[in-house]
């Protein structure tokens, strides 16, 4: 690793990237179902190696098929879990990891994007203030329904950061909506904006003790 510009650092080795449909937030939970060689042999490589690989949200293009353009902006995967139950099929689970920019990248013969990425910095851990009670509410009425296996542990229902990352991956926003929110620099500036979209659909949780 080396020190950019701005005070991130620079990954010395080239990684691979997987241009999906999807936004992954740092601390989030990504299942992917694995079935082209290129990212079969991506993944490969990556357990064998114990390396993350990155994922951007498409900007054109399609996850199939042809390489897409990826946003410069991503987040690292960690595959924590894989199984291949159908033959020719990977089933992984991913673990979000840094937020990277990308430099510089290359396709390779077998369509596989790799790149000289920067790390961002990350965010400091933030007390959640209680303008964003609700946001923690929500959340926590989410494990309630769902299991608290639904978002990684630990579970930070107190951390503006964490809070903010959670609900910006489940609430039903586009990708480039989502891909905005992670490249948000600031938890709380992200928070308001989730907060308003809260309102605005009517999702939510009623304050303590109303119904």
């Amino acid at each position: 690793m080396s020190v950019g510009a701005d005070g991130g650092s620079i990954s010395t080795e080239r990684t691979p990237i997987f241009p999906l449909g999807t936004v992954l937030f740092p601390g989030g939970l990504l299942p992917l179902r694995i079935f082209e060689a290129r990212y079969m042999d991506m993944a490969r490589d990556c357990l064998k190696r114990q390396r993350p690989f990155g994922v951007c949200l498409i900007r054109e293009g399609r996850e199939v098929g042809a390489p897409a353009t990826p946003e410069p902006i991503g987040c690292l995967a960690r595959i924590i879990d894989c199984d291949m139950q159908q033959l020719g099929v990977l089933q992984v689970m991913t673990h979000g990891g840094e937020r990277f920019r990308i430099l510089d990248s290359n396709v390779n013969a077998q369509g596989l994007i790799s790149a000289d990425i920067e790390m961002l910095p990350d965010e400091p851990d933030l007390a959640l203030p209680e303008e964003f009670a609700a946001c923690q509410r929500l959340l926590e009425m989410v494990v309630k329904d769902q299991g608290d296996e639904v978002f990684a542990a630990p579970h930070r229902f107190d951390d503006a950061v964490w809070v903010g990352y959670r609900l910006s991956e489940i609430l039903p926003a586009p990708p480039a909506a989502k891909q905005k929110l992670l490249e948000l620099e600031d938890s709380l500036s992200r928070l308001s904006i989730l907060q308003r979209f809260l309102e605005q659909h009517g999702i939510g949780a009623a304050p303590d003790g109303q119904q």
